[in-house]
């Protein structure tokens, strides 16, 4: 008898969780959930092509992953609420919260946590001044107003694509050891020692 894969499902495919997905497209069969849609904005700090741009976020990623690596990823174009989110992060091994909103998070964080499931939250700072990877044990949710302006432009796509890989190396690391870490990311000013 096969053995089912892993499945990861990633809750929001913006800045974070667009870049995630491609760091992970070896590691775990895949479920992305995203009600947004494409802005031109967003082309410059994810992993959105220019020809999405209205497209909604799940469709623009699973054909990105589709073009790129011939990998395919289940998609769930709905926002998550309190109605459906047993039906929507059921059956995951692993959530991987790329929210930008504090009433999602909870949701996420709730579900997991009576669920038992092992959730990791990823999160930036709008200004791009901080990157978190952190295992559900040890998060608290900020009160970031909802709508609050993400990091929409490409001056942090870098930092964005650094902060994604912490995130995806702590998912590998929990994969292969069972073993949680976390990361913090600052980027450092040339005036300040270490």
């Amino acid at each position: 008898m096969k053995e089912q894969p892993v499945s990861i499902t990633v809750v929001g495919v913006g800045a974070l969780g667009s870049h995630f997905v491609q760091f992970m497209r070896n590691e775990a069969a895949l479920r992305v959930i995203d009600f947004d849609r494409v802005e031109q904005k967003n082309v410059m700090s994810q992993l959105h092509a220019r020809n999405s741009v209205g497209k909604g976020k799940v469709m623009a990623i699973q054909q990105v992953m589709q073009f790129l690596f011939g990998l395919k990823v289940e998609g769930v174009p709905h926002k998550l609420t309190s109605d459906n989110v047993d039906q929507l992060l059921g059956n995951a091994n692993l959530i991987v919260d790329c929210l930008d909103n504090a009433e999602a998070r909870i949701l996420v964080q709730e579900y997991a946590r009576k669920n038992k499931v092992p959730c990791l939250h990823g999160a930036l700072a709008a200004n791009g001044e901080m990157g978190r990877v952190v295992w559900d044990e040890q998060f608290v949710i900020d009160s970031a107003p909802a709508g609050a302006a993400t990091c929409e432009g490409g001056e942090f796509l870098p930092f964005i694509a650094l902060t994604s890989g912490y995130l995806a190396r702590a998912a590998q690391e929990f994969l292969a050891s069972g073993q949680k870490l976390g990361f913090q990311v600052y980027p450092l000013s040339a005036a300040t020692t270490i």
